[in-house]
């Protein structure tokens, strides 16, 4: 086997590349392993093998729906919350672990900005812009419409 990393492309190069991603490993983190290639070189196979873009793409896709579902694990997971202590007395007390909790916050919330790019039309904030174009277009008509009477007068 030669020394290096690998640089065929093969069918099941993608299998496993994709499957790895759909469990949530990024391509940066694989690509640092001794049995992948590099990244430039899964990118140079991104845009040349369009079987591996749409895998790619899927695998993806599903990477992000398994990050959604974790947002919700981190949430609900209070388990280092709170941690024991001894008070002056050498009583077992409990106090908030403000570390941890901030820690959660920061972890949920990469995730929920990392979705709404990846997947803004379904993690995105979602705008309404409502405008009432027919104010506008009668304020333009009046302003013609001034200005031809000021051109009238001026000849």
């Amino acid at each position: 086997m030669p020394a290096g990393r690998p640089t065929d492309y093969s069918i099941e190069f993608v299998t496993e590349f994709c499957s790895l991603l759909v469990d949530g490993t990024s391509v940066n983190t694989l690509c640092k392993r001794d049995d992948m290639p590099t990244s430039s070189t899964i990118f140079l196979w991104l845009s040349k093998h369009k079987e591996f873009s749409e895998k790619y793409a899927e695998a993806k896709e599903m990477a992000a729906e398994a990050l959604a579902e974790e947002i919700f694990d981190i949430a609900d997971n209070g388990s280092n919350d709170w941690m024991e202590s001894n008070d002056n007395e050498g009583s077992a007390a409990y106090r908030l672990n403000g570390e941890n909790i901030q820690r959660s916050r920061l972890r949920v919330d990469t995730r929920k900005w990392y979705l709404s790019k990846i997947v803004p039309k379904k993690y995105g904030d979602r705008h309404h812009v409502e405008h009432d174009i027919s104010d506008s277009l009668s304020n333009i008509a009046a302003r013609l419409q001034k200005a031809k009477n000021e051109s009238r007068k001026e000849s």
